[in-house]
């Protein structure tokens, strides 16, 4: 997998006096959701991610404040995303290596996640995952 499989997806918004309103369903995301989960009070400096999978592929979207998210593919390719916006998310596809790190205070990272969570899966060592290592 390469890096030009990342997308950023734009989610539906809602516009109204009383506030916006944006809604994930099936049709904004190209994969059947089984698994929502968020981060949140991640103190400054701190790493999260620091991964990859083998199946499971992933939307993050910053619902409050803003991260970079590190990207990195098995021939070492390298890409920094900046998530800051609650309507556009960051399309993860499976065997990516995944890194998140400069959070704002009050930061929440929604991931909308393709598969229940599965030890297996997980590709933690990035020597493990490179072929230029």
């Amino acid at each position: 997998m390469d890096l030009s499989n990342i997308k950023i997806i734009d989610i539906p918004k809602i516009t109204d006096v009383r506030g916006n309103l944006s809604v994930i369903e099936n049709d904004v995301v190209p994969f059947e959701i089984k698994r929502v989960y968020y981060l949140y009070d991640v103190p400054s400096g701190t790493h999260r991610g620091g991964h990859a999978h083998k199946q499971l592929q992933q939307l993050l979207i910053a619902i409050s404040g803003s991260f970079n998210v590190v990207l990195k593919d098995q021939n070492g390719a390298k890409k920094i995303i900046t998530l800051n916006k609650p309507n556009r998310g960051l399309l993860i596809p499976n065997m990516t290596w995944r890194e998140l790190e400069d959070f704002s205070s009050g930061a929440v990272c929604l991931v909308v996640a393709s598969e229940v969570y599965e030890k297996a899966d997980y590709i933690r060592d990035f020597s493990k995952f490179s072929l230029k290592v």
